[in-house]
């Protein structure tokens, strides 16, 4: 006698695609036989159902894995990815490039076969960096290396010449305050961590106007420099004068601040020759910046989506910022990320698979409040090769995401509580379950923000990994019978 899975083969289509599908159909389709025969006379039956779906999951994340990793969209996130930034370079906000930009993103997410693709109007602020100069013109000339900071003001068109100071802390700047006056001040902070020097970055041109100096020049916030400036968002306080801010390279900071620190002989004191005075050589530099800044300007966050069969209205959303600094190709930061998270929706759809709520891809230029969110899921640190699926969530909710992310043991991909993404961070204070992507990032911050963070930095391998990841995760939780467990706030 003909089996009614029997049967059901005949259907099964020649595709990769069709077989991933029509295969965990016909796995669930047994197991809802099996278990309808011993639903009323089996005590375990609930326990044996959930075992059921848990091995159809299983099956669908590792033709996931299969399909990013060995199949035919291996590498393809990758070299979409450089098509990409090869094509267009640094997308700064508020450029006519970014705009150009998101175009094509829209054309490709289209032709991917993608749903309800737009772009989401939002407000960007737009700043200008303009020409910029830096150069030690006492006791020799040396130009110097320098990157403006976002939002930075410029200076006149003459630029500042003044005397330099050299600090390596916020506490020596107030003991020197009243040597900071009408100087230009060099922060010389030691790299700890990113989330502890940046502050030096953030605030150092407020700090500085406090005592008077006319302009600051940070030390870049990284580990690691081959004469290397890196640039980043500043801010100013109300009330307090504006002056212009930069980042210079670690090698010029450590040479101003020896300089400063030498023990030299003063030529107009008379004194026995056997003595010496500890004034430091001095040293003067001419500041140039055109940096500008001007009204907010619209832009347009990338949206794509696959829309659930079953609870259409609830989303997990998948994302990375596909705009970056001016500098460099923003391939790592965070075009990766923006482009596994378009991966991860492209691997479901090449599968054929459907989840049973809404998978939707956002590429960020700018936060817009969105809600019904189940799970919101963003990559900004880099697609290295991935560690950990990081998760904020209540304990209901992480015991699930520990059970989705086992299929990723085969690729070496574990969970660690606390998810950290600027983008999602407003909807994780509000309850929303968050995840990120962690990776041996350990050389992220080499290239952050700078003219280094290039193609040169990806690698296909890891990009594979990473979007497989992305996938399982994204995909599971999609179609999973109920939203993620939140407390109420």
């Amino acid at each position: 006698m003909t089996t009614l899975t029997q049967n059901f083969t005949y259907f099964i289509p020649k595709s990769t695609a069709g077989k991933v599908a029509a295969c965990a159909g016909i796995c669930f389709l047994g197991y809802c036989i099996y278990f309808d025969r011993k639903r009323r006379s089996d005590p375990d039956f609930k326990k044996k159902l959930r075992a059921s779906k848990r091995i159809s999951s299983d099956y669908v994340a590792q033709q996931i894995i299969d399909l990013a990793v060995n199949g035919n969209a291996q590498n393809q996130s990758y070299n979409r990815l450089a098509e990409f930034v090869d094509t267009y370079g640094s997308r700064y906000t508020g450029t006519e490039n970014l705009e150009n930009a998101i175009d094509y993103m829209l054309k490709k997410l289209k032709e991917d076969g993608l749903e309800n693709v737009h772009g989401e109007e939002v407000m960007v602020p737009k700043w200008v960096r303009g020409n910029e100069s830096l150069v030690m013109t006492s006791p020799r000339y040396h130009p110097m290396a320098l990157l403006s900071l976002g939002s930075s003001v410029g200076t006149p068109i003459e630029g500042i010449t003044a005397d330099v100071l050299v600090v390596n802390s916020f506490q020596e700047l107030k003991q020197k305050a009243k040597q900071a006056a009408g100087k230009i001040v060099v922060f010389n902070e030691k790299y700890v961590s990113y989330s502890e020097t940046v502050a030096y970055r953030s605030n150092g041109a407020v700090e500085t106007a406090k005592v008077g100096g006319v302009a600051s020049l940070i030390r870049s916030v990284t580990p690691f420099s081959i004469n290397s400036p890196h640039t980043g968002h500043q801010s100013y306080s109300p009330n307090i004068t504006k002056v212009p801010t930069a980042c210079i390279t670690i090698e010029d900071a450590e040479m101003m601040y020896r300089m400063q620190q030498r023990v030299v002989k003063s030529p107009t004191c008379v004194i026995p020759s056997n003595y010496i005075i500890s004034t430091g050589q001095k040293i003067t530099v001419t500041l140039k910046m055109e940096a500008k800044n001007y009204p907010p300007v619209k832009s347009r966050n990338t949206v794509a989506e696959i829309k659930g069969y079953k609870y259409p209205e609830q989303v997990v959303l998948v994302s990375g910022h596909l705009d970056s600094w001016d500098v460099g190709q923003g391939a790592m930061d965070d075009g990766g990320g923006a482009f596994i998270s378009w991966q991860a929706l492209s691997l479901v759809k090449q599968l054929g698979l459907r989840p049973k709520r809404t998978l939707r891809v956002v590429m960020w230029t700018a936060e817009k409040d969105v809600k019904n969110f189940d799970l919101v899921m963003e990559s900004d640190l880099g697609t290295f090769s991935p560690v950990a699926i990081q998760f904020t969530g209540n304990d209901k909710a992480k015991s699930i995401i520990k059970e989705v992310i086992k299929p990723l043991q085969t690729i070496n991909v574990g969970y660690e509580d606390r998810a950290d993404g600027t983008d999602i961070d407003p909807w994780m204070e509000a309850g929303v379950p968050g995840a990120s992507l962690h990776t041996k990032d350990e050389k992220y911050f080499y290239f952050h923000h700078s003219n280094g963070d290039t193609m040169t930095v990806q690698d296909p391998v890891s990009m594979n990994l990473c979007s497989a990841a992305w996938a399982v995760v994204a995909y599971t939780v999609a179609d999973l019978e109920e939203m993620l467990p939140r407390d109420q706030r």
